[in-house]
């Protein structure tokens, strides 16, 4: 149970970072800073294909790191901690706001990317530790369940404090941000969740344990790297999951980003998007999370993956359909698909694991954090390809940046359309990928576990 526990404050402390960056800084941007969507939407799929490859990189680094005394992982965790929540605060700073727009526009890049490419360095480490705590197959659907508990406990902090503290209602019920123009609100929130990222790293670091010894790769120059990176790729099973990464990180942080205008501006209620913000992860915690072990053992990962898709798809297509000006049907839906969202989170780290030893069974090689990386680099692109289409979906419906801005009718049909029909089509892709590609169903997951116990038995034998 500490490694339980500590593993799941590793992702807490992750998403005070991620939640707030993935929801709200697209906000800060347009709406304190000024900068127009289109813009923020370039930064967003230049800066994640830029940490995509440092995914990779970061991941080919830790596979060939030395193994320390008090763990492999768990050291690159307490060593990154520090540098990653600080840039994380330097990025909602507004003492460029009065600068040209160039000024901003470079001191946003700078921030952003940088603070990418060091998560990267705390992230894949972390996701790469759950293969090294135990060797089970049970324990590591228990980690994954745990990390999703911890990530739904920061999600739940960041989208459903955030709105009720940065929002308020001007004197004709529009929702505006706190303090006007130059608001320091969006700094203050920074600073708080950052040091919030530090305890939490420092718990992870303290209560988990590294059993299971991890291989070091020595030498090998960049024919290794390559060769490495060519057996991930060259799997099935490691494209399937690739493909429904992409997907899934496309319909989930797409309609999280569209939640924080769709309501402020379409509903008029930042204190609903408080609301279905703080429910979507409550039923991810307290739903989805306890039924993951018993349903994932019973009938296997990708059978709750594809219940996980269908979850999400249906309700945006009824929403999509409907056109509802209620804000309460369209917040049942929403919550629907985010419990959609929150099976297939729950139990998708497991997958990663399953993938990682199907490739040791049909090609002889094992490179935890490699596979990992290359995975978290899938992921990246379709954060990159979710923040894009956010941003240029605020330029085809021409939103008016700013932080006191009223938008159009036309504005505000297109911002309807395309936050409930654009998550459906990316959950829909991710049925299909899951469904089709990958091909880890539970009974070969459970062979490859018998098989690498057999193997392990007659290495300790030999």
């Amino acid at each position: 149970m500490r490694d339980k526990i500590g593993y799941a404050f590793g992702d807490f402390g992750n998403d005070f970072m991620f939640y707030l960056a993935s929801s709200f800084l697209m906000v800060f941007y347009t709406k304190i800073m000024g900068i127009s969507g289109g813009i923020v939407a370039a930064l967003f799929l230049i800066a994640r294909i830029v940490d995509a490859f440092s995914d990779v990189t970061v991941g080919v680094v830790v596979d060939k790191a030395k193994q320390h005394p008090k763990g492999k992982y768990r050291v690159f965790i307490l060593r990154i901690a520090l540098p990653v929540t600080i840039v994380s605060f330097l990025m909602y700073q507004t003492f460029t706001i009065n600068s040209p727009m160039i000024v901003r526009i470079v001191y946003m890049y700078v921030t952003y990317i940088l603070w990418g490419i060091l998560y990267s360095c705390i992230n894949i480490p972390y996701g790469t530790m759950a293969s090294v705590i135990s060797p089970e197959a049970k324990d590591r659907t228990s980690l994954s369940t745990f990390r999703s508990i911890g990530s739904t406990m920061g999600q739940m902090v960041v989208t459903a404090l955030v709105p009720l503290i940065v929002y308020t209602s001007d004197a004709n019920g529009n929702q505006v941000i706190r303090g006007g123009q130059h608001s320091q609100i969006f700094a203050v929130v920074a600073g708080i969740f950052s040091i919030c990222s530090i305890i939490c790293y420092a718990i992870c670091y303290k209560l988990t344990r590294e059993r299971v010894a991890s291989d070091n790769h020595k030498g090998g120059g960049i024919g290794s790297v390559f060769r490495m990176i060519k057996f991930a790729v060259s799997s099935r099973a490691m494209i399937g999951l690739l493909l429904g990464a992409l997907s899934l990180l496309m319909a989930f942080l797409y309609l999280q980003q569209m939640a924080n205008y769709v309501y402020p501006d379409y509903f008029r209620s930042a204190s609903m998007l408080s609301g279905v913000m703080s429910i979507g992860p409550l039923i991810t915690l307290f739903v989805c999370a306890p039924l993951a072990i018993p349903l994932g053992n019973k009938f296997g990962h990708k059978a709750l993956a594809l219940a996980g898709a269908a979850l999400i798809a249906v309700p945006m297509y009824i929403a999509f359909v409907i056109r509802t000006k209620n804000v309460w049907i369209f917040s049942v839906l929403f919550i629907i698909a985010y419990a959609g969202i929150g099976l297939f989170n729950t139990i998708v780290w497991a997958m990663v694991v399953d993938v990682i030893d199907d490739i040791e069974v049909t090609k002889g090689m094992r490179e935890d954090a490699t596979c990992y990386s290359i995975y978290s680099f899938a992921r990246k692109l379709g954060q990159a390809v979710a923040g894009w289409f956010a941003g240029v979906s605020l330029t085809w419906i021409n939103y008016k940046p700013g932080a006191n801005s009223v938008q159009s009718k036309a504005t505000l049909s297109g911002l309807y359309t395309y936050s409930t029909l654009l998550p459906a089509l990316f959950a829909t892709l991710l049925f299909v990928f899951i469904a089709f590609v990958y091909p880890l169903g539970h009974k070969r997951v459970m062979k490859n576990v018998e098989t690498l116990k057999q193997k392990k038995a007659a290495n300790v034998e030999a």
